[in-house]
């Protein structure tokens, strides 16, 4: 009987584009932050996202609405920190911080989701584990402090380094509230219903920032155009390729395939919207590296 196994070729774009895509969520983010501000593009992404995604997850909607009540309180934790709260710190720290430094800070998130594990729900933590989250933080470290460890004692971060690294928290902290949501309703389904309440969450920032008379946002073609692209690729198109992939190959090996970003954000960064790759953060994405590998030790 032959094997059904898919060809490395037939998989390879559902591997790569989403962490192509993701990676340029925060490019996008950066390039527009002169012309669109955080509270409205984090809220504009995601009723573009909620429009686009509708029609495919309504059926799981009505099928699961019941099961939504009776989780009600973990779904509405998790709409906080993930939809809510990551992307909207993300485009924050944006504006006084570069997209390499963001997005290898991103590489920390395997990182802090063992930490919390093990602070705050009894993950047991191993020598070698313990190891590598040590590495990992003086590799994220040395990206906040861009290698002047003199500002340890000064207290002088950049605040946007700091806001990025608050959004990281907050994903690891959606990765561990997701375990607690029952395995038989649909994550399609959920993800527009958390889609939802996100908007409710950033409906009143959002309000709140068009007051300012110091914050505006500029409708240009550029401005329009990063909105639809955060809106479609990163939220939408990325995720259902994402899913694809796992199907396909394996959530595992689909995992390591967001260990990707860090080079196409590079990339972004220093080819598209020219930014300088530092000595800094050579040593901080290396660190975090060796640290996420001894922390995988089996």
């Amino acid at each position: 009987m032959p094997s059904s196994k898919p060809s490395f070729l037939s998989v390879l774009p559902f591997l790569v584009l989403p962490p192509l895509f993701w990676a340029g969520n925060f490019a996008v983010g950066r390039a527009v932050r002169e012309d669109i501000a955080p509270f409205t593009l984090s809220f504009g992404r995601w009723v573009i996202a909620l429009i686009v995604l509708l029609p495919f997850v309504i059926h799981y909607i009505r099928r699961d609405w019941g099961l939504y009540k009776e989780n009600i309180t973990k779904i509405i934790a998790v709409s906080l920190v993930g939809v809510a709260g990551f992307n909207t710190l993300v485009y924050k720290g944006l504006h006084s911080t570069t997209t390499t430094n963001a997005i290898l800070l991103n590489s920390c998130i395997p990182v802090l989701i063992m930490l919390i594990g093990a602070l705050f729900y009894q993950q047991r933590l191993r020598f070698i584990q313990l190891l590598g989250l040590l590495i990992s933080l003086s590799g994220v470290l040395s990206i906040v402090l861009h290698g002047d460890w003199s500002r340890l004692l000064s207290f002088a971060f950049n605040p946007g380094d700091l806001i990025v690294f608050l959004a990281m928290i907050c994903w690891a902290l959606y990765t561990l509230w997701m375990k607690d949501i029952p395995a038989n309703i649909d994550r399609r389904g959920l993800m527009g219903i958390q889609i939802v309440f996100g908007l409710m969450a950033l409906a009143p920032l959002l309000i709140w920032e068009i007051n300012q008379t110091d914050t505006h946002s500029s409708w240009n073609q550029n401005a329009l155009l990063a909105l639809a692209y955060v809106g479609i690729f990163p939220s939408v198109v990325a995720y259902l390729l994402y899913t694809i992939a796992v199907q396909k190959v394996g959530a595992v090996k689909t995992g390591l395939s967001i260990h990707l970003m860090p080079v196409f954000g590079v990339l972004i960064s220093v080819f598209i919207l020219g930014e300088s790759f530092q000595n800094y953060q050579a040593i901080g994405i290396l660190a975090i590296a060796i640290g996420l590998m001894l922390s995988n030790n089996k």
